[in-house]
């Protein structure tokens, strides 16, 4: 049985008025989650915020990276020891602006993965595809590729305790975004991948769709077959917006 789950990525935008005013009204806006999960990706600076605001709240949260060291001399890194100080459950690993700003390569992102599940935080792996990836029809190939480089480092077994996003990078942004049938496409791939190599692991890995969610096209991806949820950018800085997201789940 998969997790349905609707995450919010801030970003690097957010000011402490504007985080308190936006945890409040997602606080009075969504109530109770059901069988659903909640998950705010919220800029390291805003986490001890979080952890005072949200304490026995439905909601949880996370951070948008962290270093794939234990500890030592990398100035300005956070290690994932350093998360779940602050009550950190979750951690975003390979977004594709780790990936295509940071230049983070595919054996980096592995080691984060291993960190956070050596520190008991649940990776959320992202992979995706470029527009000139897509247009080549490289796609499969680029996001079984990403999953391939993870499952050499931490095994197979470690995705049960993960969670995976699909972000095409085209879409991220950009105010495109992939069709539900599109989307279904890759998750399917995805799902039947690692059915392979696992069938547990396959039958109940939650698959995210990221890219341009927006309150008008949720509940048409949740829809779809392979589609357990979204990764929310722009959207989720609007309470209204990404309230409404969540009641589509």
């Amino acid at each position: 049985m998969t997790q349905k789950i609707v995450a919010a990525n801030w970003k690097m935008h957010g000011s402490k008025q504007s985080v308190a005013t936006l945890l409040n009204e997602l606080q009075a806006g969504l109530g109770s989650m059901g069988e659903s999960q909640v998950i705010l990706f919220a800029p390291n600076v805003f986490l001890p915020m979080l952890e005072t605001t949200l304490t026995g709240s439905d909601l949880r949260y996370g951070a948008q990276t962290l270093s794939e060291h234990e500890s030592g001399a990398y100035t300005g890194e956070i290690s994932a020891s350093m998360l779940g100080e602050f009550g950190c459950q979750y951690v975003l690993v390979g977004h594709s602006e780790r990936r295509h700003v940071f230049n983070e390569s595919n054996d980096v992102i592995a080691k984060k993965f291993v960190q956070a599940q050596t520190h008991n935080l649940t990776p959320m792996l992202c992979v995706g595809e470029t527009l000139a990836e897509r247009e080549a029809e490289q796609t499969w190939a680029v996001v079984q590729t990403q999953l391939q480089a993870v499952i050499d480092v931490a095994g197979i077994a470690a995705l049960a305790n993960a969670v995976i996003a699909y972000e095409p990078v085209w879409a991220i942004g950009t105010g495109k975004t992939a069709s539900p049938e599109q989307a279904q496409a890759v998750h399917a791939q995805i799902r039947e991948f690692l059915t392979t190599a696992d069938k547990n692991v396959g039958k109940n890995m939650t698959l995210l769709y990221g890219g341009s969610v927006k309150a008008d096209n949720a509940a048409a991806l949740f829809a779809m077959a392979d589609i357990d949820g979204a990764l929310v950018g722009g959207a989720s800085l609007k309470a209204e917006q990404f309230i409404e997201i969540v009641k589509a789940i």
